[in-house]
């Protein structure tokens, strides 16, 4: 099977013997994030690595604004329409038309709630949430209208689904279910939902980036064909069976993204998924659990994706 097709098979549960998928993800360089030159770096990653599929990086921040200082100002929130996201959509469409036609190509979506951190920062929003729920909804509901309204667009331009991101219910951050429920998860699964709708393969992505879970099971029931999550939570580490068995799809991850993956030697980076594949054979797709740091050897990242291609093969 080609990459589109083993992708494709992997959400049925159809699985090329010999062979586990793989890919690993990082941000460029500022000067790589529009136009031409942001097409041609995706392409030249992906080539390099040989990963699975192409992924997108979501690079259009929503913009700071001083004037949310309470939870009342959220009522001003401003809708961004799809002129705000032309460099994004322009790097979507280029991929698209590059890339398409021998791998899927997925698209990095950050949550409501990681753009409103981004408009303010995330620990104004989790005082705002906790301080006055009602008034953070209407902000969260025009910055989902904005964020679906750019999905619908690349779905027209022809990508084949999202890395679909939440945070908020990490450990420390949204404590009362009542809260997330109310501030976070309709949102998450207004964007998730329509992609599912849509696109033939979506990854629900369980950020850690900035705190780790003490539990996955309030996401068990969002979205997506693959899970992509930390084995690491405050409580100790999971296994892979047991994160594909609470979500009931094929898992994806593996790796800490930081370490050896990140400063070891490839063939010391060999050995250890070589062990690790052969110790977890429920890993579907060998990744890490977040985005890698940027400085991260793609060398590194491509002897990963060898040993995951070829263990099992010799």
């Amino acid at each position: 099977m080609n990459k589109r097709d083993s992708l494709l098979a992997l959400k049925e549960g159809v699985r090329q013997p010999g062979y586990t998928p793989a890919a690993f993800f990082l941000h460029f360089d500022p000067v790589y994030h529009r136009g031409q030159a942001g097409v041609d770096k995706h392409l030249e990653y992906f080539r390099y690595t040989d990963m699975d599929f192409v992924k997108i990086q979501f690079e259009q921040r929503f913009p700071a604004l001083p004037s949310i200082q309470k939870p009342a100002d959220w009522a001003a929130m401003p809708f961004y329409g799809l002129d705000f996201y032309a460099d994004q959509l322009g790097v979507v469409e280029g991929l698209v038309k590059a890339a398409r036609a021998e791998a899927l190509v997925v698209l990095t979506l950050y949550s409501p709630f990681m753009c409103a951190g981004q408009a303010t920062s995330q620990e104004r929003v989790v005082a705002h949430i906790q301080e006055n729920p009602e008034a953070v909804k209407r902000g969260m509901e025009v910055i989902t209208a904005s964020l679906l309204g750019f999905m619908k667009e690349c779905v027209r331009l022809g990508v084949d689904g999202f890395y679909t991101s939440t945070q908020g219910g990490e450990a420390g951050r949204i404590e009362s279910p009542a809260l997330f429920d109310a501030c976070i998860r309709p949102y998450d699964l207004a964007l998730m939902e329509e992609a599912q709708r849509t696109c033939a393969f979506n990854i629900l992505h369980v950020c850690d980036y900035h705190d780790p879970y003490r539990d996955l099971a309030p996401f068990k029931d969002y979205p997506g064909h693959v899970v992509n999550a930390s084995l690491d939570l405050t409580g100790g580490k999971v296994t892979p069976a047991q994160v594909s068995g609470l979500f009931g799809r094929p898992f994806m991850g593996g790796l800490e993204r930081k370490g050896l993956l990140a400063s070891g030697q490839p063939a010391a980076i060999e050995r250890a998924v070589r062990d690790l594949l052969a110790a977890s054979p429920e890993i579907a797709i060998l990744a890490a659990d977040c985005t890698v740091p940027s400085a991260t050897p793609w060398d590194n990242l491509r002897a990963a994706i060898h040993a995951s291609h070829t263990t099992g093969l010799e």
